[in-house]
């Protein structure tokens, strides 16, 4: 049983709340009244289904009222609010049935209007349960909270790309000015239902996609003129105004819309060069090819890495695809050379400070040296080979000195930091022109200077017109690059060129001589190949008259012929007709020899001409068979055509050319290769003696050798040689001799 004090405590709350119902009236009129106002306001807040065609209760808004400020004088309005939202959850199947409808009608015709059609009937349905304003807002919040996590709860997954679509709809709309006015609408719906901001990222999705698409469309393989700037004023001009409906809704003027899109339309100018850095990070190879056509487009893009940090993912790319399309077997040595130096300009606009370029550039450095005929091919460039197609070289550029690398001078008041993505192996030295970075390839310019002497021997032994201007002009050009004393032997060539035809004035002058021969001094060309061909008959004679009159002239010298080299301009008389040819001294010889007998075999011609061998011989003779002055009569016997026969095209004498070559000077590699013979047996020596070695310790040894001045990468190339011929093998980077 309860205490007294107990039925104490109850009797008084009791009558504290029965006096707050009936409100100090007489009996209970109070609270009859109350029970009147309760009744009336839980009826008018009770959801209905708009969807019930029968009329509507009409109800008298004074009585409403009043019923409302019944309820709230006797601080009963939150308990009815728990009633009316217990209502609300109950009728949630009202609203679910509408959904569930319009989504199945939009899963079978996938038109964004019937998700149009549902947001405006959600509308509806909030607005018909929406409670009076004179409730309050706190009322009105509650009820907009809870309506909307209902909606949410059964809103199907297809609904969030129903909405996607519309979106999209919307902008397609704005972009082409052909808006729809329910669109506003549309918008004030979204607002009311809170779907903008439970769909924000899926709406400004809408928006990058659609911004991908046109960067795409209008920027893929456009190189040749700027496109941040029109990128920048589409965005102004047709992003901008769809954007305000989402993200500006309620600014009341133009500055109020721009405070409120500030961070969503960064985030909007952020993907536009996101994507154009994008799209140009997988063209790099190709626009790098069009240069200097793609100028805009590196503009272009250097601006989007500053706002873009992007610079790893542009630097992968450019290597991906130059060890795809590049650094190949395939690829000829020069186009690699054009699309490095090409690269070198390209990556010296999109970042100046020159760590892209280290990044990217030492792959394809190491490719490079690797490449028997890099040199060469620089070589060509560096003396205006105008044969060799495009030049490395820049004919407006000014020529300088090669740049050798400098110590970091920290004193210096313009002295700044390295980037903060270099590496450590980064030097940021002065911006070099052309020629020192490909000079640089090397570890010295040494190679460069002997292939220079080796291309300048074959230029000049191949001039036929004797103008040395051009080689002049040249070798001044690459004194000024390397150094004069660098260039002294190239000086004798050339002074060897201008005696040689002093020389052969003063022989003619003396005894006319249908021979010219180009006289060099032996100590300061490169090495010649030798042969012992020895030209037959009246070549023969004349050979020894020149050589007679040249002892007379210069008695402390003596001629030393190279027959196989030059070329011979020969008149054939034959009982029908006189031909005119242009041959290598093999062919001339061949055809005298025929002067003696009409018919011979190949090994009686090899025989009177010396050591040849037998293709060039064959060769020799089917210049003069293609020329129909030699006829094959049975394999390897050749007789001569005295009158012509089956010729059925115009009989006129044509001039014939033989294949021209350059003279067979020999290589700087071949030169390299016959030296490194020469220490194979100081190598097999120390192998023998001492085991195994380490290239290192090889290294340091040989330099102890007279004349020894190989770098460590050439006696590591001779001796991968040495292991393809057997000669050594190697384990755990120990070099020991084979078996």
């Amino acid at each position: 049983m309860a205490s007294n004090a107990v039925r104490a405590q109850v009797a008084a709350k009791w009558q504290d709340s029965f006096a707050r119902l009936n409100r100090s009236e007489p009996g209970i009129l109070g609270l009859m009244a109350f029970s009147d106002a309760w009744t009336l306001a839980t009826e008018f807040l009770k959801p209905r289904d708009l969807n019930d065609l029968k009329p509507r209760h009409q109800y008298d808004m004074r009585r409403v009222r009043m019923a409302f400020d019944t309820i709230n004088k006797c601080r009963r309005l939150p308990i009815m609010m728990e009633v009316f939202l217990e209502d609300l959850h109950n009728s949630q199947h009202l609203i679910a049935r509408e959904v569930e409808s319009h989504m199945n009608l939009y899963s079978e015709k996938s038109d964004p209007e019937i998700v149009r059609a549902l947001i405006f009937r959600l509308v509806e349905w909030y607005n018909a349960w929406k409670p009076p304003a004179e409730l309050g807002q706190t009322i009105i919040s509650a009820y907009t909270l809870s309506f909307q996590t209902h909606l949410f709860s059964i809103l199907p997954a297809s609904f969030a790309r129903g909405v996607k679509s519309l979106v999209a709809a919307t902008l397609l709309g704005t972009v082409s000015l052909s808006s729809d006015q329910r669109d506003g609408a549309l918008w004030h719906a979204f607002d009311t239902l809170s779907l903008i901001e439970r769909y924000e990222t899926l709406i400004a999705s809408v928006g990058y996609e659609y911004i991908e698409s046109y960067v795409h469309q209008t920027c893929a393989g456009a190189w040749s003129e700027p496109m941040l700037h029109k990128l920048r004023s589409w965005m102004l001009e047709k992003i901008v105004p769809w954007m305000i409906w989402p993200f500006a809704r309620g600014a009341t003027n133009a500055e109020e819309a721009k405070t409120m899109m500030q961070g969503v339309g960064s985030r909007f100018e952020f993907h536009m060069h996101k994507t154009l850095c994008d799209l140009r990070t997988k063209e790099i190879f190709d626009i790098i090819v069009d240069f200097p056509d793609s100028v805009p487009a590196l503009n272009d893009l250097k601006e989007c890495l500053q706002r873009v940090d992007q610079r790893a993912e542009l630097v992968q790319s450019l290597r991906r695809a130059n060890r795809k399309r590049l650094l190949h077997p395939g690829a000829d040595t020069k186009d690699i050379l054009l699309q490095y130096v090409s690269t070198i300009k390209c990556l010296r606009i999109v970042d100046p400070p020159g760590v892209l370029l280290f990044k990217v550039a030492d792959p394809i450095r190491r490719y490079l040296r690797e490449r028997p005929d890099t040199i060469r091919c620089i070589v060509a460039s560096l003396v205006g080979d105008g044969e060799s197609g495009d030049s490395l070289i820049d004919d407006n550029e000014p020529i300088h000195p090669l740049q050798q690398p400098e110590v970091e001078n920290y004193a210096d008041p313009e002295w700044t930091p390295e980037p903060v993505d270099a590496g450590p192996d980064f030097r940021a030295n002065k911006t070099s022109d052309i020629i020192s970075t490909l000079v640089s390839i090397y570890d010295s310019k040494d190679l460069f200077i002997k292939e220079l002497q080796v291309l300048l021997a074959q230029r000049l032994l191949a001039l036929k017109d004797g103008n040395l201007d051009r080689e002049r002009r040249n070798l001044e050009i690459l004194k000024i690059r390397f150094g004069e004393s660098a260039l002294q032997v190239c000086e004798v060539m050339l002074r060897d060129m201008t005696d040689s035809r002093r020389i052969d004035q003063h022989v003619q002058s003396q005894k006319p001589n249908v021979m010219h021969p180009t006289i060099i001094s032996r100590h300061f060309w490169p090495a010649l190949e030798v042969s012992d061909m020895v030209m037959p008959g009246q070549f023969q004679d004349l050979q020894e008259q020149y050589a007679k009159e040249f002892s007379a002239f210069k008695p402390d010298k003596v001629l030393r012929w190279h027959p196989h080299l030059g070329r011979i301009q020969l008149e054939l008389e034959l009982d029908d007709r006189t031909v005119e040819a242009d041959v290598p001294p093999l062919e001339a010889a061949f055809i005298e020899l025929f002067s003696e007998k009409n018919t011979w075999t190949v090994d009686e011609l090899m025989a009177r001409v010396g050591t040849v061998t037998r293709s060039a011989a064959l060769k020799a003779l089917g210049t003069w068979v293609d020329m129909r002055l030699l006829k094959e009569d049975s394999e390897n016997v050749f007789r001569l055509l005295s009158v012509a026969e089956d010729i059925t095209e115009d009989t006129t004498p044509k001039l014939a050319i033989g294949g021209e070559d350059l003279p067979p000077v020999i290589s700087v590699q071949q030169q390299q290769a016959e030296q490194m013979r020469v220490y194979w047996k100081f190598i097999e020596g120390m192998l023998t003696n001492l085991g195994s070695l380490g290239l290192d310790r090889i290294q340091a040894m040989l330099k102890l050798a007279p004349g020894y001045d190989r770098t460590i990468e050439q006696l590591a190339n001779f001796m991968e040689a040495a292991k393809r011929e057997g000669l050594v093998t190697i384990k755990d980077g120990l070099w020991k001799l084979g078996k």
